[in-house]
């Protein structure tokens, strides 16, 4: 398979240096990824296009990250990505769970002002699965607005408990309530990644990606997911900068996936859950 021009990266954040300091959780992540230095790094907006240009990747869906201490990157900070390159990010928004009024204000404004294409709430960063009651004014809002629901399935890498990610029965729950609401699982979903292709086979409404895993490890599964029935379910994510973009991108195409199937992988399906 040769890499085709236009791969979407549908889990990013900044690299802005604070992540040790404001996300201390994520600090043993990076080390075991042999990122810890990117924790102490600031890379500008101008040097994460370079790093894009080198792996081939077209845009970057940037998150911002709020916790029950503070904001960890503002939606404010992500929209000065988006307005430097609006070609190459996108913005991924978020809100301060704990505040339901102001969080529906705050996504509305992100979307319309800042141009936001989609929501992420981290769950383990709340302690809350996402079938919790604080979530669900923001599902309504998502679905007024047109935008999916992004978040992190499956076990954390911090040193955070993992209950919060399981697929079944928190996610299910949600896409039974909300048909409407579409949503995008990141991180695969191990070690209930088989619950998470159920999922995605189950809810027309439900995708689920790659972010946070090397392709040398995606497991076997969901690669034939991938290749066969869950060719239009699957999205590809790095979750930058734990990963170097480089080389998820060198891994992907080690994969030999069908051009068809690659296309769809790196940036079809993206662009059409998206509205890219």
């Amino acid at each position: 398979m040769t890499l085709q021009a236009g791969v979407i990266d549908a889990w990013a954040q900044p690299a802005n240096g604070r992540a040790r300091a404001l996300l201390p959780e994520v600090a043993r992540l990076f080390e075991k990824s042999g990122a810890a230095h990117l924790l102490d790094q600031a890379l500008s907006i101008e040097h994460t296009v370079e790093l894009m240009d080198q792996a081939g990747v077209e845009k970057l869906m940037l998150s911002a990250w709020c916790r029950p201490e503070g904001w960890v990157f503002s939606n404010d900070e992500i929209a000065a990505y988006t307005r430097a390159f609006p070609e190459r990010f996108v913005g991924v928004a978020t809100v301060d769970l704990s505040r339901p009024m102001a969080a529906v204000a705050e996504l509305e404004r992100a979307v319309k002002e800042l141009g936001c294409k989609a929501l992420r709430i981290v769950p383990w960063l709340w302690k809350l699965p996402p079938n919790h009651r604080l979530y669900y004014p923001l599902y309504v809002k998502c679905i007024e607005l047109g935008i999916p629901f992004c978040t992190q399935v499956g076990h954390t890498g911090p040193l955070m408990p993992s209950e919060t990610g399981r697929p079944v029965p928190y996610l299910d729950e949600v896409a039974l309530d909300f048909p409407e609401l579409v949503i995008v699982g990141g991180h695969i979903g191990h070690p209930w990644t088989d619950e998470m292709i159920g999922l995605a086979w189950k809810h027309d409404n439900i995708h689920i990606d790659t972010s946070a895993y090397l392709p040398t490890y995606y497991p076997a599964q969901l690669l034939h997911f991938m290749r066969t029935y869950g060719q239009d379910k699957v999205l590809f994510g790095s979750n930058f900068p734990q990963l170097s973009l480089k080389k998820c991108l060198e891994q992907v195409q080690a994969l030999e996936l069908p051009p068809a199937i690659a296309d769809k992988f790196l940036q079809g399906n993206a662009r059409r859950v998206f509205g890219l």
